[in-house]
């Protein structure tokens, strides 16, 4: 089992970080990225159990540990070292321990709305200086007090401290929907799971003033890495589902259809209704549900016939029931889906599966399960899907994928890869990045790992930045063909210096690469470049265990290789700008 994985075990990661720390730094290509820490109270351990679930998930961290208590003055007035450390994410640690201007019982009604308005001014100064510099921001929302002088009524008097707290936790709320950039640690949700003498420790905070106790430091650790792994494109994208035992109860092989227990009518039965419910709502948000169980095919389909089942067959991208070792299955899936191994979430009830399976494919994510009712938990609370965004393309990822699966039957059809492509009736819109799309191009970039040639990432500020600057081509595409709309999938970023321009960026979605969209995409760029007096475009490679399949891309559309250095890096060079001839004749290409 990994460590990291719900349930955690707090005193084994708080006795182990050094250990673990040597370990995790261990890691084939850990990205680098700098996190400021800005205090409400004491940060010290929780800076060192970040700094674990950062490196778990491929990050590593340098920190900038803002003074004690002193959140507000650091943000706000700044004294340079901030600014000079140049955070590639903020997270501000406050706790209702922050919060000065509490209501008194002989305060009128309106001098209670002045305290909670002036208090939100207050954190929202610190959020927007935050936010200032450019760089995503994740912020606490408050935990509740832990007593109330009025009991009960303490939810429902405008003078109470619960009520107070929920009116401010509302307005933080809103604030993070309507401001880019700004993400909420939920630190209400996260006492509620643990329960208030737990997690707000009246010893802790005297003793040490720590606002979490130390035992569930854990806990608001992976909540804040599960954001900031999100935002850089590191969450899992698919279930593989085992079936007997796992999404119903028995085994249908044996029991038959009629004889597995699913439905509303038994305790066991509810439970294994609830969890396909809970994949129903993970597959509305884009994750790809896909089945690898040990079964006949015909017979493990029957079970989704059942009129009390809340999955359907439509509802699985990959469907396999065989005898296949399950690490098989799930590598197929992988290939066919054409996504990395590691972007899966194994689910089986099976120890000896599970393990066979962390021991063939090290990099499938595989939690632990215990009793039926608590498999939602085990994969809810690990944070494998963290929603920082959710465009229109991640609701429809599912058929895109679906999609892509018909694309390929329909290639398996044709002797010529030139006539399949055509077959496809491809329609391409290209443009510059522009402000209705600047969420999902931001998005794309942070997520995608294998065509990404430079592994570049940008903030939302630095493209809303990118996008103002002359100096700055900007491209995206959009590919639609007669199966559907793949939406937006790639994205370029050439930075003009003189009669020159770098290839910064370069990321398409895997599913589409090789259908000539990147073709169309240099196309549109070489004619923008030359109309801008670039006679020289420079392309980079730096690689990643991710993005191999991209390392001689260059050279396959004109560019001569001018260098490599010690670590890999290739350097291109484009200049047949005399008399080019567009690359692209697959699909109609509409520029914007």
């Amino acid at each position: 089992m990994n460590c990291f994985d719900y349930p955690l075990d707090p005193a084994y990661l708080l006795q182990k970080k050094r250990s673990l720390k040597r370990q995790l730094l261990e890691k084939q290509g850990l990205i680098e990225k700098k996190v400021a820490i800005m205090s409400g109270s004491t940060i010290g351990e929780i800076k060192n159990i970040l700094e674990l679930f950062l490196l778990e998930n491929g990050i590593k961290p340098t920190f900038h540990e803002g003074a004690y208590a002193l959140f507000y003055e650091n943000l706000v007035f700044d004294d340079g070292s901030l600014k000079t450390f140049a955070p590639d994410v903020i997270y501000i640690h406050t706790s209702v321990r922050n919060i000065k201007l509490w209501p008194d019982i002989a305060d009128e009604p309106s001098r209670v709305e002045e305290k909670l308005n002036a208090e939100y001014s207050r954190f929202e100064q610190a959020i927007r200086a935050a936010l200032a510099f450019g760089c995503p921001v994740i912020a606490n929302n408050f935990d509740l007090p832990v007593y109330r002088v009025m009991g009960n009524r303490e939810g429902v008097d405008c003078h109470g401290r619960v009520r107070f707290v929920r009116q401010l936790n509302e307005k933080l709320a809103a604030l993070a929907e309507a401001t880019p950039n700004l993400y909420l640690n939920d630190l209400a949700y996260l006492q509620a799971v643990h329960g208030m003498d737990a997690f707000s420790s009246q010893t802790a905070w005297y003793a040490y003033k720590y606002a979490v106790s130390i035992d569930c430091i854990p806990y608001l650790c992976q909540s804040v890495a599960n954001i900031i792994k999100s935002l850089l494109g590191k969450n899992k994208k698919a279930l593989a589902l085992d079936l007997d035992n796992t999404l119903w109860g028995g085994i249908i092989g044996d029991d038959g259809p009629e004889g597995i227990v699913m439905g509303n009518e038994t305790p066991a039965g509810m439970a294994y209704a609830e969890f396909q419910s809970y994949l129903k709502e993970l597959s509305k948000l884009g994750i790809l549900l896909n089945v690898c169980s040990k079964n006949e095919e015909k017979i493990a389909l029957t079970g989704f016939e059942r009129a009390d089942t809340v999955l359907k067959r439509d509802d699985f991208l990959c469907f396999k029931a065989n005898w296949e070792p399950k690490s098989r299955n799930i590598a197929a899936m992988a290939q066919e889906i054409n996504i990395l191994p590691e972007s899966f979430v194994f689910v089986d009830d099976n120890p000896a599966e599970r393990e066979i399976v962390r021991q063939e494919l090290p990099g499938v994510t595989v939690p632990e399960l215990g009793a039926p009712e608590e498999y939602i938990a085990a994969i809810d609370r690990s944070g494998y899907f963290e929603v920082t965004t959710l465009s229109a393309d991640d609701k429809k990822r599912a058929s895109m994928y679906k999609q892509n699966l018909e694309r390929a039957q329909l290639e398996q059809s044709f002797g010529d890869y030139n006539d399949y492509l055509k077959s496809l009736e491809m329609h391409c819109e290209i443009g510059a990045f522009d402000e209705p799309h600047a969420e999902r191009i931001t998005q794309l970039i942070n997520k995608t790992n294998q065509f990404n040639l430079t592994t570049r990432r940008y903030t939302a500020a630095e493209v809303e930045g990118i996008m103002a600057d002359p100096a700055y081509i900007t491209l995206y595409g959009r590919l639609v063909d007669k199966f559907g709309d793949n939406g937006l999938v790639t994205a370029m970023i050439g930075h003009i210096q003189g009669n020159v321009m770098d290839i910064d960026l370069w990321i398409m979605s895997c599913r589409t690469f090789k259908r000539r969209l990147e073709h169309a995409m240099f196309d549109e760029l070489v004619r923008r470049a030359a109309a801008a007096g670039v006679e020289k475009i420079v392309g980079h490679y730096y690689p990643t265990a991710k993005n191999l399949l991209v390392r001689d891309f260059y050279a396959t559309i004109g560019f001569e290789q001018t260098a490599q250095d010690d670590q890999g890096n290739l350097t291109f060079e484009f200049t047949g700008f005399a008399g080019y001839e567009p690359q692209c004749g697959v699909m109609e290409i509409e520029i914007v």
